[in-house]
């Protein structure tokens, strides 16, 4: 599982990045880089990074719910 923790968060951490990228330069780094908007890949990323964010709530969750020491604990261990 941390292993999909880890894809996940970077995927949600590019996702935050084009959106950024979106905001301050008009610019969709994926569709630039996967041939548009509509492209196939660029669909496969947004769902990608959509469905990775929808997976981090899981962690976040956890996390809110321990107390900090064991939020802490349990992210190191795994």
């Amino acid at each position: 599982m941390r292993i999909v923790n880890i894809i996940t968060l970077l995927l949600v951490i590019i996702g935050g990045i084009n959106w950024l990228l979106v905001g301050l330069a008009d610019t969709d780094l994926v569709a630039t880089l996967f041939g548009g908007q509509d492209s196939t890949f660029s669909v496969v990323v947004y769902v990608l990074v959509g469905l990775s964010a929808i997976w981090q709530l899981g962690p976040l969750f956890r996390a809110m719910s321990a107390d900090q020491t064991a939020a802490e604990a349990n992210s190191i261990r795994h």
